[in-house]
């Protein structure tokens, strides 16, 4: 083979692999979905969807953000992973008619790239509503130093960002809420766009500051890796809801009601028990009110009580209104997407106290029903004598000989009745007729 068809190979060779190695280099952008109440897990996920994408080598991390609000302390973690991330985060609020409330504010704002799609808005991020406490149970001078705390914070992660440290207290301070084209247009955010190829087209080659120095963010031919949430943070995620976690409340409440009520069932208490288990680590995740909990729990004390002490339905009634109080009390906030849905209350509560009652009656109905075996059955029968009860003798019943005394004596061939059972001697009295 000739040096001319050798070298001619050997240029093919590597065009084709400079090739493939251009088309490895597409940067990748790993997309996450943010939809719902920001909880604990919520910052666990985005935790560790930072970490993956730093391991999968990716150009950055896309947070596609839609969220009520949360509570204040995984709103800090969320703040305090992306801004000490090794890669870009771009927080962009979307589809049309999503929004950035409350904790969402703080989140969009510590993001390198903040962008929003058309028809979203963003802002009310008073403290009350980020789960820092509040209302009623707070003073003013405590208020106002819960709010002066979350004004500082939120200039302090606009201020790093470049964003309008302004508007930011007066998210905070005045609940304010923009449009997309106002956020832009005040500095909140740095894009609008419809969706995410619009978007990675208008950041391509922007600059931004990493913990570790600055970078400018490639997005040509980029390559869009959508990330799922795994079956494991799902779980989590979704029993750290405070309907969900409710829910299992009632349920393992009820499945241990059950087979304390009735012995031997198991599989209600098997059911009861884990769904219990459950719904404490949802509320470990929550801001609950113990005093809620306890209310519950009294309340299905008093259902068990009922079984036990015939009260004519006192004690089911106080078992109703401890659950209703306990209900409504478990959740100690006054943020909305934290709080018990009424839409959940009212059928729950409803399903609960019918489900009670149910078991009560027939726990009732089953101690007042007459035995059909053993010596309570015995008691009221009519047996025969087969020999003369003088102090004692025999009387045959339900297919057996027994021994039998009488305060007064009964000739053979008589009819008697059984009202009492010592052992295996039956006391009887004649039936006279």
């Amino acid at each position: 083979m000739s040096r001319k068809i050798i070298f001619t190979l050997i240029a093919v060779l590597l065009l084709m692999s400079s090739g493939a190695w251009a088309e490895e280099k597409k940067p990748v952008f790993n997309v996450i979905t943010i939809d719902g109440v920001i909880t604990s897990p919520t910052a666990k996920y985005i935790s560790k969807s930072i970490e993956d994408a730093k391991k999968d080598n990716a150009e950055g991390l896309i947070i596609l953000l839609d969220t009520p609000g949360g509570m204040d302390t995984a709103m800090r973690d969320i703040a305090k992973s992306i801004l000490n991330a090794p890669l870009p985060v771009i927080v962009f609020v979307s589809p049309p008619g999503a929004r950035a409330a409350s904790a969402g504010v703080i989140i969009t704002e510590a993001a390198h790239i903040a962008a929003m799609a058309p028809g979203t808005n963003i802002g009310a991020a008073h403290p009350v509503a980020i789960g820092l406490g509040g209302g009623k149970d707070m003073d003013k001078t405590m208020s106002a130093k819960v709010e002066n705390d979350a004004a500082a914070y939120a200039r302090s992660i606009a201020k790093s960002r470049g964003r309008s440290e302004e508007w930011a207290e007066k998210a905070v301070r005045k609940s304010e809420s923009i449009t997309a084209e106002e956020a832009l247009k005040l500095n909140v955010i740095d894009f609008v766009a419809p969706d995410i190829e619009k978007l990675l087209v208008a950041i391509d080659q922007k600059e931004v500051n990493l913990a570790k120095g600055k970078k400018k963010i490639s997005t040509k031919n980029a390559v869009i890796n959508n990330k799922k949430m795994g079956t494991r943070q799902g779980i989590l995620a979704a029993i750290s809801d405070p309907n969900i976690s409710y829910i299992l409340l009632l349920v393992g409440l009820a499945g241990l009601y059950f087979e304390l009520s009735t012995p031997g069932a198991i599989l209600p208490g098997v059911i009861g028990g884990i769904s219990l288990l459950l719904a404490f680590f949802g509320l470990s995740t929550l801001p609950v009110n113990y005093t809620g909990i306890l209310l519950i729990i009294f309340g299905v004390i008093l259902f068990i009580a009922e079984i036990k002490v015939m009260s004519h339905g006192m004690l089911t009634v106080g078992g109703i209104i401890s659950l209703i109080m306990g209900s409504l009390l478990l959740f100690d906030t006054t943020e909305p997407a934290l709080r018990l849905s009424f839409q959940v209350l009212v059928p729950a509560v409803l399903v609960a106290s019918g489900f009670f009652i149910v078991v009560i009656v027939l726990a009732i109905k089953a101690q007042l029903r007459k035995h059909f075996s053993g010596s309570e059955a015995m008691v009221g029968a009519e047996a025969e004598v087969m020999k003369d009860i003088d102090e004692e003798g025999e009387v045959f019943l339900m297919g057996e000989y027994w021994k039998a005394t009488s305060k007064e004596p009964v000739k053979k061939g008589s009819k008697v009745r059984v009202i009492k059972v010592e052992g295996l001697r039956l006391i009887v009295e004649e039936i006279k007729k």
